[in-house]
């Protein structure tokens, strides 16, 4: 595994990491990590098992909505 040594890092910053890595039960390295693997998209998204899951959701609402309906919901609070 590679290494890396950050220089400089603001104080402010150093305390918000180190309070998130308390909140995640983290060591600091551990918490960098994981930020950083968030911060770069590390996860990879399944197109497929995406689309599946927003039909699922679709299907579990009672509300259908028209074309109409959505025209209008687009250009709402637009001038």
């Amino acid at each position: 595994m590679a290494t890396i040594t950050l220089k400089n890092i603001p104080k402010q910053l150093h305390q918000m990491m180190k309070q998130r890595a308390v909140r995640h039960h983290r060591s600091m390295n551990s918490e960098v990590i994981a930020c950083l693997n968030q911060a770069v998209g590390s996860a990879q998204v399944d197109p497929e098992s995406l689309i599946a899951r927003a039909r699922a959701l679709r299907r579990k609402l009672s509300v259908r909505l028209s074309e109409k309906d959505l025209s209008a919901l687009k250009g709402e609070g637009r001038p």
